[in-house]
Order: C-alpha cells, then sequence, then structure tokens
C-alpha cells in the first residue's frame, strides 16, 4: 500500500516528470522524442513506446536507471523484461506498476500510462493497435459520465455537510472522497469499468493466450496429418516431421505451463492481486491527502471557536475564582485537550483508510477468464501429447512385429543352412578319395547312383519339415 506521506503521483493527462526523460505535454504524439541527458558509460538506451490515459502514444529514447526512477520498479524486475535474457512469462505487481512478460508482450503498466519495450516487432504491432483502441475507448466512456457525476458528487457534498456534525465529518471525509472517486468508474446501467491497468493487463493476457492458441491450432493442423502418414508408412521421413512436431509440442505445453501457472499462483494470493491494483491505490493517496488537508482547515476552525469559548470561559471562571478565591491556581489546558483529541481522530481515520483491505474479485474474475482459457489451451495440448504417444507406441509395435518375423526369418534360414549341412556332409562323403564301385565311371547314370542322391536331397527336405514343424510346436515360430 502507499504510505501516507508521500506525495499523489502526477495527474493522467501528463506523464510524471523525470530529469532524465522529456517533457511529454509539449510533445508531438507519435513522434519520437530523443534523450536529453548525457548517456553513461555502460548504460543501455533502449526505445519504448508510451501510450497514456487519452491513447496517445509517445517514442520515448531511455535507459535503465530512467524508467527506474520514472516508475518506482528495482533493477532486478527490469531484466525480466531484458529481450537478451530468457525469461519465462511472468505477471508483477509492484507499488507504482505491473511488469508483464507475456510471450511477445513486454510491458510496464502503471496507473495512468503504460510502456512498452518491443513494440516495433511485427508481431506487437496489431497488440499496440489492439490497445490504442481499447484505452481510447475506456478514455471516452470516462468522459461521458464526468458531468453527471459531478452533479451527483456536489449534491452529496452539499447534504452531508448540512446533516453530519463536525466530527463524525472529519471521520466520514476520507470514504467520501474515495466514493466520489469510485463513481467516476460506473456507467449509467451501474455496471463498473475496468481500471486503466486492468484493461491493459486484459489485452496482453488476450494477446498472449490468443497467441498461444493460435500456435495450439496450427500445431494440431499439421501433427494429424503427420501422424496419419507415419502409421500408413513407416519411413526417415516421415519420422523426421513427427520428430519436429513433437519439439514444438514440448515447447509450446512449457509456455502454456508457465502462463497457467503464473495465473494460478496470483489467483492463490490476494496480497499479490491487491498489490496490481494502482488506480485504487492511487486514489487512496489523493484522497488521503486531500482529506487530511481538509482536516487541518477544520482543525484550525475548530481550535480558533475553541480556543474563543475556552478564553472566554476562562476569564469568567477566573472571574468568579477571583471573588471567591484569590489565591486558586487557573488552568488553561482545555483548548490543548481539544487539540489533542482532534488530531488523534485525524490519524486514526487516515490509518483506517490506507490499511483497508481491497477487494480484490474484479480482477480475480478477470484472471479467472482467462486462466481458463490457458488450461483449456493446456487440455489440447495434453490431448494432442497423448495422442502422439499413442502412435509411438503403435509405432513401435509394429516395429516389434517386423522385428518378430525377422527373427522367425533367421530361425528357418538357420534351420535351412543346418539340413543343408547335413546334405554337404553326405557330398563330402562321396568326395573322399576312396575307391567304391558307385564311383565307377560306368556306373555314373546307373540306377545306384541316382538313388542315392535322390534319397539324401528327399532326407535333407524331411529333415527341414521336422525342423521348422518341432519349431512351431514349441512356440518359435508362428
Amino acid at each position: 500500500m502507499t504510505a501516507t506521506g508521500t506525495p499523489p503521483p502526477r495527474p493522467s493527462s501528463k506523464p510524471e516528470d523525470d530529469p532524465d526523460l522529456p517533457n511529454l505535454s509539449t510533445a508531438i504524439p507519435n513522434q519520437t522524442l530523443p534523450f536529453t541527458t548525457h548517456r553513461k558509460k555502460g548504460t543501455s538506451i533502449r526505445s519504448w513506446l508510451l501510450l497514456d490515459s487519452t491513447a496517445h502514444t509517445f517514442r520515448l529514447e531511455a535507459g535503465k536507471h530512467s524508467i527506474m526512477r520514472r516508475t518506482g520498479l528495482p533493477g532486478r524486475d527490469l531484466r525480466i523484461l531484458d529481450p537478451l535474457l530468457s525469461y519465462p512469462s511472468t505477471v508483477l505487481g509492484r507499488e507504482r506498476a505491473i511488469v508483464i512478460n507475456l510471450e511477445h508482450i513486454k510491458a510496464i503498466i502503471m496507473a495512468q500510462e503504460v510502456l512498452l519495450l518491443n513494440s516495433k516487432d511485427p508481431s506487437v504491432t496489431p497488440f499496440v493497435d489492439e490497445l490504442q483502441r481499447r484505452i481510447l475507448l475506456h478514455y471516452q466512456a470516462n468522459q461521458s459520465k464526468e458531468g453527471a457525476i459531478d452533479d451527483t458528487n456536489c449534491i452529496i457534498r452539499t447534504t452531508s455537510q448540512n446533516l453530519l456534525p463536525k466530527i463524525s465529518q472529519l471521520q466520514s471525509l476520507s470514504e467520501e472522497g474515495r466514493g466520489e472517486e469510485k463513481q467516476g468508474v460506473e456507467t449509467q446501467e451501474g455496471t463498473k469499468t475496468l481500471p486503466f491497468e486492468f484493461v491493459v493487463l486484459e489485452a496482453g493476457l488476450e494477446a498472449a493466450c490468443g497467441c498461444l492458441e493460435s500456435e495450439t491450432r496450427t500445431l494440431e493442423q499439421e501433427a494429424h496429418p503427420a501422424l496419419d502418414r507415419l502409421t500408413s508408412k513407416i519411413s526417415t521421413l516421415n519420422l523426421e516431421r513427427v520428430r519436429q512436431i513433437k519439439s514444438r509440442l514440448v515447447a509450446i505445453t512449457g509456455r502454456v505451463q508457465k502462463v497457467r501457472d503464473e495465473l494460478e499462483n496470483l489467483l492463490d494470493d490476494d496480497d499479490d492481486m491487491a498489490e496490481m491494483y494502482l488506480t485504487e491505490k492511487q486514489l487512496v493517496e489523493n484522497s488521503s491527502i486531500s482529506s487530511m488537508n481538509q482536516r487541518d482547515d477544520l482543525d484550525d476552525d475548530d481550535d480558533d471557536e475553541e480556543s474563543e469559548a475556552a478564553a472566554a470561559a476562562s476569564l469568567t471562571t477566573s472571574y468568579e475564582d477571583d471573588v471567591k478565591d484569590p489565591d486558586k491556581p487557573h488552568d488553561h489546558s482545555f483548548g490543548a485537550y481539544i487539540g489533542r483529541d482532534t488530531h488523534g481522530i485525524h490519524a486514526s481515520s487516515c490509518h483506517s483508510l490506507i490499511c483497508k483491505p481491497v477487494n480484490v474479485e474484479e480482477l480475480e474474475m478477470l484472471l479467472e477468464a482467462y486462466f481458463v482459457q490457458v488450461d483449456g489451451t493446456l487440455n489440447k495440448l495434453s490431448t494432442l501429447r497423448e495422442y502422439v504417444d499413442d502412435t509411438e507406441d503403435y509405432i513401435n509395435i509394429m516395429l516389434d512385429d517386423k522385428q518378430n518375423h525377422l527373427l522367425q526369418m533367421g530361425v528357418m534360414l538357420c534351420t535351412a543352412n543346418l539340413v543343408i549341412g547335413a546334405f554337404v556332409v553326405v557330398a563330402g562323403l562321396f568326395g573322399m578319395n576312396i575307391h567304391i564301385d558307385l564311383f565307377d565311371e560306368n556306373k555314373a547314370g546307373t540306377p545306384e547312383f541316382l538313388w542315392t542322391i535322390g534319397s539324401s536331397t528327399a532326407g535333407t527336405i524331411l529333415l527341414y519339415v521336422v525342423a521348422i514343424a518341432w519349431c512351431k510346436y514349441k512356440g518359435l515360430l508362428e
């Protein structure tokens, strides 16, 4: 929460003054503003696109330290937006700004302006146009309600001043001012419009979630035909396509999971969501300072009236005491008691205003909507991942089946080699240098020779058939 003694931020029509940044009140929209100070050695200057609450754009050339002074962010939060470093998707709520790093959206959101880092990126250009359109609609909606709200505020102020006593008025001034400012964001139908920072945050979440969903849809359209071709024909080309698709699937799943986890962490922590109510904190700060000024004025008036009354009473009492008991000492501390009591009411009412908890239901509903969208995208990726895993299992089963066929063929060839080896033994016996009647040249074509060769061949074939039948009987072959 903003401290009581800190000064209020600048109005929305002009960005905050910074000695290192030019004054935007006289700048022309959509124009690059030069960096007026000397560049320090080792300090990187980057181009920022500034959009204020009136949808005007300004191009800024500023360094890290200037942005830190302007936004009140530490250096470690700005490193999240560094394009040279690889940081996951992050949404941080700070005292004066919200840092978002969602996919290609890198921005610093303040109560009345937003700074975009990579606005020249072609992928960010549609987001800038959409954000400018939404900010313009938000500004026009607020401008159209100012007349009626001013009349209502005048009636409320007059009624409260006529009906409430001064002491109760001191306690209600802060909440009255806060209620008047809150009425400024209500439409004529009674529905509330989002604050400026939530308009920008919603646009960033929508762009990031839309980008992830679009990539998921494209991946699905490419994955299903590639997986179907792989199941129909296992080839090196089809396997390479599926490998690339799986790599993209893992990368997109990690990005979507990170965005989902970030939104889930924000939804689980009400304090983090309360830190993101920048407009609310600015209104509290402004109303507390204005109420303190009004209380000081009322305290001065009350002190004057009470001091006059106390002086008159003390004079009358002293005169009566002088008449009755001239030696009795006088006590003029009534005005001091009044002053201390009034100051205590002032401090307690201010403390209760600053420490009052913020209702985060509005931001919670906004984050829940995009959490459901991101969760749906993650479910699509999970389904696609299961389809890829099922396809891999099917391919592995097919490969195992082919491997089994190859093993069976190897068993059959080994068996054939074995039985052929038996026939080779017979041929080897015939090839020995042994003189028998069967080797006589005159008996080469006789039936005895033919019967010998035929019976050996038939025995080999029979042995092979018996071996294959035994393998099938034992379950070694199908």
